[in-house]
């Protein structure tokens, strides 16, 4: 069976969400006078990261609501009891330089470009669609996508399976029909390949690679490599290319 449609992941698959966070926080940080209290910017940057990864988590799991993570990361970022009002501003203004440093990775564009004609896309991301929405359009990519689905309005986030045959559902599609593309060996997968799916890993060297060695996922190393791979469409019998 062909694969008909492509559904996408957006931060650090579409999007080079890594670059964008570490520059804009690092921005923030010296704009709020913060970054004298670490050793060096990066040590800054360190934290943040850890911080928001736990907290993911804690969104992930049905803990806290996509606005609470980002209050409860500035809390324990800045180690002060702070309203949501107070929370909230301090996130936004950290946005305000994120933001001034978005991007796609160079090879987003000639894979969509690539499949424009032969299948149909789609985008599923663990954040909200407000956020992912906003993004899309500002990237300029919106219009390349049916449907946006966010794990905050969904009500379940990958790598839950029900994540994944949303999507499917979207495009009223089975899921044998369909390629999900993501950056994470786990959550999008091993997620997307256990709902069903032609699961695509694109390892750009992140954190995620240490360790993956499964066989549930093809592994690419670029965009460029995707649309051979979903015209042929090789998941039975064929080697795997994860490892």
């Amino acid at each position: 069976m062909s694969i008909r449609a492509v559904v996408w992941d957006v931060d650090d698959t579409l999007f080079d969400y890594t670059s964008a966070d570490r520059e804009g926080m690092r921005a923030h940080l010296a704009a709020e006078g913060l970054l004298a209290g670490y050793g060096t910017p990066e040590q800054a940057l360190v934290r943040w990261r850890e911080i928001t990864d736990r907290q993911w988590a804690r969104f992930s799991a049905g803990e806290v609501s996509f606005e609470g993570q980002r209050r409860e990361r500035v809390r324990v970022f800045l180690d002060v009891e702070l309203s949501d009002a107070a929370a909230d501003a301090w996130f936004q203004r950290y946005i305000g330089h994120y933001e001034a440093v978005w991007s796609l990775f160079p090879d987003a564009l000639p894979a969509l470009d690539a499949l424009a004609a032969s299948h149909r896309h789609a985008v599923l991301s663990n954040s909200s669609l407000t956020v992912q929405e906003h993004k899309l359009r500002t990237l300029g990519v919106r219009d390349r996508f049916e449907s946006v689905l966010c794990a905050a309005e969904l009500g379940v986030s990958k790598p839950e399976a029900g994540a994944f045959l949303a999507a499917c559902e979207a495009l009223r599609l089975p899921p044998h029909e369909v390629a999900y593309v993501g950056d994470h060996p786990e959550i999008d997968g091993r997620g997307a390949a256990e709902a069903g799916l032609l699961s695509v890993w694109i390892d750009r060297g992140g954190p995620y690679a240490q360790g993956a060695d499964a066989v549930f996922a093809h592994r690419i190393s670029t965009l460029a490599e995707l649309p051979a791979l979903v015209r042929t469409d090789t998941r039975f019998g064929a080697p795997s290319t994860f490892g």
